[in-house]
């Protein structure tokens, strides 16, 4: 049976491959005019960039911004031939602005000038930075910071459908981040939809699932807001942005990109300023360990290594201890991969690649006569070679090193090409780190060891020598007890710490180059606590919960 033909769906139909062929003519269009292509339709418009070209002006020359950060200028052009675009070239450089060019259809520079009608409904932000209106975050906090409120509220914003609810998307994205205390915000796409999941206190959870065409969106605005190229896919990118907050304080995001099978993966980490503003008096730091660390952090030379893997809080230890040292009279140079946090009235220089490198880095810092430097990370036998010879010349060398405990820095050193014979003039102390989360104060409950639970306890404290250290009641520990599935019965996080001071004797063990496990031993004469037996501790004083201290350190079997 023939259908009835109809005209409407037949006119639907030829316009949509019309606009289909003029968006593949255009792309190769942009080509012949060496320009990046970019669909409109598609990427989001940013209020702030369309501001900054008066509509009368954009029309003339056929062009609009359609993204901006700080000076950089995303400038969209329909014909790059319009005899108005140098004006309105000549007069956006004069004002200071970078221009990237993009060529577009003709329909996505008549959806680019529908926005136009918008502007006056929305506020301008900071330049180049992204905002989180106040109202957004105190909605979020006001009902319990929780992830079933951000849920709620990016589920409204979805369904508004406004042509800026990207933007709108992306301020409750960050509103809810930074109520929850992330410390990462990951984007996972999937075949049909793609998963948000948040770092919270160490640990990820899934926050929200979005259709991929918004995140294909959330992909291009996060990409124009780090500065990195739109058109690139198939290979890791990094940026970085700023975010800033109702009471002032700007939050800088440090962005990656990789690609995958159904897209790219991003991952945002949150370099919050406050975090390096902590003391390390409450970093959870034993006060017998403090006090020794007080000490040793204050000689002239010589050198201080912390160890761990990637986010057990390395670098906030030595931001603090740096803090501490700051004075006038003492010059303190770093240099880092990336910086992450800036520190007032401390030098901070940031490696490039192989044109400048830790162990480049690292020479030319001597020659500045620093009293105190800090190398973000030792990671081969030139940077390992000069640290130590810097810690023997007159200067305290602050630095990391990835290894599982402080026993294991010393062989480290030395698959790195150190001399082993140079250690017990060079290394002050060895420590190493990890981040456990504590318990909430009001979300705990108490409960009674099992007999396996203490003959593993008294395992753990047997090689102890400062046997004052050990708890007197070794009967109870505390759990988490969660009100409901949006809690845990965790808020927040705390150190573990251990650490080796270097003495003759240790000096004279280390000439041979024992394995970690022999060093260990030996260091445990010293009297400092190991992180298994500070995680012990912090579990019978209800800190942090036994399980919590098993998932983060290795704990012997009773």
């Amino acid at each position: 049976m023939d259908l009835p033909f109809d005209p409407h769906a037949a006119d639907a139909e030829l316009n949509e491959i019309h606009e289909r062929e003029e968006e593949d003519v255009m792309q190769i269009l942009s080509e012949k005019y060496g320009m990046t292509y970019a669909d409109l339709s598609i990427l989001p418009i940013d209020s702030d960039a369309l501001r900054v070209i008066p509509e009368e002006q954009a029309r003339e020359a056929e062009a609009v911004s359609f993204a901006k950060v700080a000076k950089k200028l995303s400038l969209a052009l329909h014909n790059p031939n319009n005899p108005a675009l140098a004006t309105l070239l000549t007069d956006l450089a004069n004002r200071g602005f970078e221009i990237q060019k993009f060529l577009i259809s003709k329909k996505s520079f008549e959806r680019a000038l529908a926005r136009y009608s918008e502007l006056s409904l929305s506020t301008a932000s900071k330049s180049g930075v992204f905002s989180v209106i106040d109202e957004t975050l105190s909605k979020l906090t006001a009902r319990g910071a929780t992830k079933t409120a951000l849920k709620q509220e990016l589920d409204a914003a979805l369904a508004e459908k406004s042509l800026g609810h990207i933007s709108r998307i992306l301020e409750i994205i960050f509103g809810g981040a930074f109520a929850l205390h992330a410390s990462d915000l990951h984007f996972e796409p999937q075949e049909d939809v793609a998963l948000l999941r948040l770092r919270i206190d160490g640990h990820l959870t899934d926050a929200y699932l979005f259709d991929i065409a918004i995140y294909r969106q959330l992909n291009a605005r996060i990409k124009l807001l780090s500065g990195i190229k739109l058109n690139v896919i198939n290979r890791a990118q990094d940026g970085r942005f700023s975010i800033s907050r109702p009471e002032g304080a700007q939050v800088e995001i440090r962005v990656s990109f990789i690609p995958g099978n159904y897209g790219e993966s991003i991952v945002m980490r949150v370099l919050d300023p406050a975090a390096t503003k902590v003391s390390y008096k409450e970093l959870g730091i034993h006060p017998k360990l403090l006090a020794r660390l007080e000490t040793e952090i204050r000689r002239s030379n010589g050198m201080l290594l912390t160890t761990g893997p990637t986010g057990s809080g390395k670098t906030t230890t030595l931001y603090s201890f740096l803090r501490e040292l700051h004075k006038p009279e003492i010059k303190i140079i770093t240099i880092e991969d990336p910086i992450e946090y800036h520190l007032d009235g401390i030098v901070q220089t940031q490696i490039e690649g192989e044109k400048y490198t830790f162990a480049e880095g690292l020479r030319s810092i001597v020659r500045q006569d620093p009293d105190i430097i800090m190398v973000g990370e030792i990671r081969d036998s030139d940077t390992a070679d000069i640290a130590i010879q810097a810690a023997l010349t007159g200067h305290f060398v602050f630095s990391t090193l990835h290894t599982n405990d402080a026993a294991g820095t010393f062989p480290r050193l030395v698959d790195l090409g150190a001399d082993p014979k140079s250690f017990g003039s060079a290394i002050t102390v060895s420590m190493a780190q990890r981040l456990l989360r504590t318990l909430d104060p009001e979300k705990k409950k108490e409960r009674p060891l099992t007999n396996e639970e203490k003959a593993m306890i008294a395992r753990i404290f047997e090689p102890l020598a400062d046997t004052s250290l050990i708890p007197e009641k070794i009967e109870t520990v505390w759990e988490p007890s969660p009100a409901s599935e949006d809690e845990t019965g965790y808020k927040g996080r705390i150190g573990l710490y251990e650490a080796i001071f270097m003495d003759d004797a240790i000096a004279t063990f280390l000439r041979d180059n024992p394995p970690s496990h022999e060093i260990a031993k030996h260091a445990a004469t010293q009297g400092y606590l190991t992180m298994a037996q500070d995680g012990i501790i912090k579990a019978l004083s209800g800190v942090t919960s036994l399980s919590e201290v098993a998932a983060t350190v290795d704990l012997p079997r009773a």
